[in-house]
Order: structure tokens, then C-alpha cells, then sequence
């Protein structure tokens, strides 16, 4: 006894190849997300470290400023010869102690600003949990912010032309009109692979992080 098998038409294999498309760019949709929330998150945590660093660097500067300010008086006062003689010698020596440490400021400064490794092992003086040579400078973590906000622009457009991907595909699907479901069909491809090339580039810019 022979079986029939339904014939399968044309519109029954179209329909069916826009599924599996649709279901392609959903499923780049979901990573796309991923993407942009695990590298979201990761750019809040570099805004939060650069206002950090750069505080820390406002209170060396206000410390240095400090010292300074007591190492200009101390000289102005054995300059004008309010200080006695006897005590010229160490005067000095106190002024001379905090020149090195205006000294030292200025290298944590410079550390905390641009970060150890672009300072230079010669010059690492501020330590982080006890070891030298791990500050994260406040410019690196504001170029961290800067490189992650742009791709999260792009995760941003990936994730637009994505979603008009699948209303496009939603539409093809519903028409009847072998016309316009070609036309939504490709309308459909099109935002899928422009969403497709926000997605890469933003994975691009975020990996380079």
C-alpha cells in the first residue's frame, strides 16, 4: 500500500525558511544582550574606579598643598630673620624633610593619574594593599569608560535594528500576500544584518577593554 505524503508548496517552504531565519536573529538578539549588559555593568564599575582614583588624586593634591604651604612659610621665616640663628639649622632641616615629601606627592600623584604601569616601575611609590605597582591611573579607567560607553552605543543600535528584524519577520509570517511577505522577508534579512554588524562591533570594542 503506497503512502501519500503531503505536498509541501511554495509558500509552506517560504514560510518555514523565514522561521528559521527569524529564529537565527533571535537567538543573535539574546546574545547581543548578553553582551550588552555583562559590558554595561563593566562600564559602571570603570566610572565608579575613575571617580575614585581622581579623588584620590584631589586629596594628594590638597595634601601636597599643605606642605608646601608649610615649607614656604618656614623659608620665609628664616629668610627674613624671624627665626634665631640657633635655630637656622633646623628649620631647614624640617623645610628640607618636607620638600621630600612635596616630592613623594608629586609621584603618587603622577602614579594614581596615569597608572603604574605608565609611570614605570622606577617610579612606584603608592601602594595598593600593600604591594607596589598595582594602581589602575584615573586615565585609564576614564578610557575604559570612554571605550565601553561607545560600544555600548553599538549594543544599543544592534539591539534596535534586531528588534525591527523580528517585527519584519512577525509581519512576513502574518501576510498572506506573496508580495509583501517577500518584501517584509527582506526588510526583515536587511535590519537582521545591520543589527548583526552593530552587534560585532560592539564585541570588538568592548573585547579591546
Amino acid at each position: 500500500m503506497d503512502i501519500e505524503l503531503p505536498e509541501v508548496n511554495n509558500e509552506d517552504r517560504f514560510e518555514k525558511r523565514i522561521g528559521i531565519v527569524l529564529t537565527f536573529f533571535a537567538a543573535l538578539l539574546a546574545v547581543n544582550d548578553v553582551g550588552g549588559d555583562r559590558f554595561g555593568t563593566d562600564e559602571l564599575l570603570a566610572h565608579s574606579e575613575m571617580v575614585s582614583a581622581y579623588q584620590w588624586y584631589s586629596g594628594k593634591s590638597i595634601k601636597e598643598d599643605m606642605v608646601e604651604g608649610r615649607r614656604d612659610l618656614l623659608l620665609m621665616l628664616v629668610e627674613s630673620g624671624a627665626i634665631a640663628p640657633t635655630h637656622a639649622d633646623a628649620v631647614q632641616k624640617t623645610a628640607d624633610a618636607l620638600k621630600t615629601d612635596i616630592e613623594r606627592y608629586k609621584k603618587e600623584k603622577k602614579e594614581i593619574l596615569f597608572g603604574s604601569s605608565v609611570v614605570g616601575e622606577a617610579n612606584w611609590v603608592q601602594e595598593v594593599e600593600g604591594q607596589l605597582g598595582q594602581v589602575t591611573g584615573a586615565k585609564q579607567w576614564e578610557s575604559q569608560t570612554k571605550t565601553l560607553n561607545l560600544a555600548g552605543d553599538k549594543f544599543d543600535a544592534a539591539t534596535l535594528f534586531l528588534q525591527l528584524c523580528l517585527v519584519m519577520g512577525a509581519l512576513s509570517l502574518l501576510l498572506k500576500a506573496p508580495k509583501l511577505k517577500h518584501f517584509f522577508f527582506s526588510v526583515m534579512v536587511t535590519f537582521g544584518l545591520i543589527g548583526g554588524v552593530f552587534s560585532a562591533w560592539a564585541f570588538s570594542i568592548a573585547l579591546t577593554v
